[in-house]
């Protein structure tokens, strides 16, 4: 099943397999979310244990992910407090790349249809965010889109659709805003 979530193949997040993965996370999640300022080595040890490539990112806590280990950082990245990463596809976040406080990262995706929800499957999109990207506080990125390099995201924009290197995007849902 991990592979058929990764491939972006209906899933079903049951499988033993996944949810000891889920379980797993969550245990670093909590010790991680437990850490204060100025405990370095340890918030090191269960990001190097939670990431897929952590690469020294400073993230605050609160942090959630799905997994964690689908999501890729490039160096000199900075999360701030109470993001939610659902990673059940590949998140890859450039160098330099800063991120505002409560955003979610959202690669889980459900049906449309009632009766197909009901079935409990899901799928995901990859979600890709280029270097030296500002994403201001509570936007949300949706499943499938591409942030290019030195894109800015307004504070609280819904990321629909893909954002161009060096644009500036605002609203719900989000769109270039003119110079």
């Amino acid at each position: 099943m991990r592979d058929r979530m990764l491939a972006g193949q209906p899933y079903d997040p049951g499988d033993p397999g996944l949810v000891a993965l889920r379980k797993a996370a969550q245990r670093l999640m909590r010790d991680y979310n437990a850490t204060v300022y100025g405990e370095d080595a340890a918030r090191a040890s269960i990001l190097t244990d939670l990431l897929g490539t952590w690469n020294g990112a400073v993230i605050r806590p609160a942090f959630h992910v799905d997994y964690g280990r689908h999501i890729h950082f490039g160096p000199g990245c900075f999360v701030n407090y109470g993001a939610v990463m659902l990673d059940v596809c590949e998140i890859r976040i450039g160098a330099r790349t800063q991120i505002g406080p409560h955003v979610q990262i959202l690669t889980a995706d459900h049906p449309r249809e009632a009766a197909a929800r009901a079935a409990g499957l899901e799928w995901g999109r990859p979600i890709t965010i280029g270097a030296d990207v500002w994403i201001g506080g509570g936007a949300i990125l949706l499943p499938g889109v591409t942030v290019g390099d030195g894109a800015v995201i307004g504070a609280g924009a819904v990321v629909t659709r893909d954002v161009a290197a060096g644009v500036t995007v605002a609203g719900n849902p989000a769109r270039p805003l003119r110079a």
